[in-house]
């Protein structure tokens, strides 16, 4: 529980008793590898804060083919926001790539927290903007860049994951096929 605190006092300082009042809404769960969290039609209950692991989240368009949209490694949030808090059946999956645990919250917690704690309110406010923020830009850069300038992109946002995924996953997020991810590589 130390991480969340951490995780949220980078926004909103905490006292110990408002940090016990926070703590008590989550649940820790284990996520062993290749186990989902999510799958597409299921009820979107939750939200997930990672505090070990990688994740990735994705969909599966009416070809059978994977578009993944985020990966979650420690200290970021995931699920699929728009079935969450539309309370809608999810559209996505969440796929443990890399056992660990994650903190789980539901719309309920969140609504709850923002209500009662100004704090929280505002936090949750700063993640979203800057959840969304990120969103345009990956859509802004898959929509105009070249294959080199989304890998470079990837490399210096995201350079810890370059050991930890697969390059298959890599090429997937890109939007590449893994030849063209493995020719970037040896360069």
């Amino acid at each position: 529980m130390e991480r969340l605190r951490k995780h949220i006092e980078q926004i909103s300082p905490l006292s110990n008793e408002e940090f016990d009042n926070i703590k008590i809404l989550f649940t820790k769960k284990r996520v062993l590898k290749n186990q989902y969290l999510l799958h597409e039609g299921d009820d979107a209950k939750y939200e997930f804060f990672v505090l070990s692991g990688l994740y990735k989240v994705f969909f599966i368009d009416e070809n059978g083919k994977e578009f993944i949209l985020q990966f979650a490694k420690e200290n970021w949030w995931m699920s699929d926001y728009q079935a969450f808090f539309k309370e809608k059946k999810a559209t996505v999956f969440i796929e443990c790539i890399e056992a660990g645990e994650v903190l789980v919250s539901t719309l309920e917690t969140r609504e709850k927290l923002s209500a009662e704690l100004h704090k929280m309110e505002y936090f949750y406010r700063i993640k979203l903007t800057n959840g969304y923020v990120a969103l345009q830009q990956r859509i802004k850069q898959l929509l105009s860049s070249t294959p080199q300038e989304r890998y470079e992109a990837f490399v210096k946002l995201y350079p810890d994951l370059l050991h930890r995924l697969p390059k298959k996953l890599i090429a997937e997020y890109l939007g590449l096929s893994r030849e063209t991810l493995s020719r970037m590589y040896s360069k």
